[in-house]
């Protein structure tokens, strides 16, 4: 781990990046035991929610917003096609291409997948932490997310 000049106790900086990186993945898992896509792969789940996010692509944009090459993409995208999450249209501007987007039936998984996350993560701070620690947190997570864009 390299040192970073005027970190006066790297050390412990080191030491809260570890427990930080532990938590979070403990988090999530936490927060993916009730998974709803549960048989598809997190590489599909990806390209899901790039789509959510993103809007339609070809496969050769999924492609390299998730860093992975095309033929690798077509695999996942034939998947979730085959599982009517997503449908394809020509891509208006090059015959050969093919547009993906969301089904209705995904978008609304992906609705009732996120309500139920933000649900279990309202009812485990309510229960388990203190007003005063619920307000920590909430300074926690701006932390949190300075971190995440920087």
């Amino acid at each position: 781990m390299s040192e970073h000049l005027g970190d006066p106790v790297p050390a412990q900086t080191s030491a809260v990046a570890t427990e930080l990186r532990v938590v979070v993945g403990k988090l999530r898992r936490r927060m993916n035991s009730g998974r709803v896509f549960g048989d598809f792969t997190p590489s599909q789940i990806a390209a899901l929610a790039r789509l959510e996010s993103g809007g339609p692509a070809t496969v050769s944009t999924l492609a390299r917003a998730e860093g992975v090459r095309p033929q690798s993409m077509g695999a996942k995208v034939a998947a979730l096609e085959a599982a009517g999450l997503v449908s394809g249209a020509p891509d208006p501007n090059d015959g050969r291409a093919t547009i993906w987007s969301l089904t209705e039936s995904a978008r609304e998984t992906v609705r009732e997948a996120r309500a139920a996350k933000d649900d279990w993560l309202f009812r485990a701070i309510r229960a388990t932490l203190s007003a005063d620690e619920q307000d920590q947190l909430a300074a926690g997570v701006a932390l949190l997310t300075r971190l995440a864009d920087s």
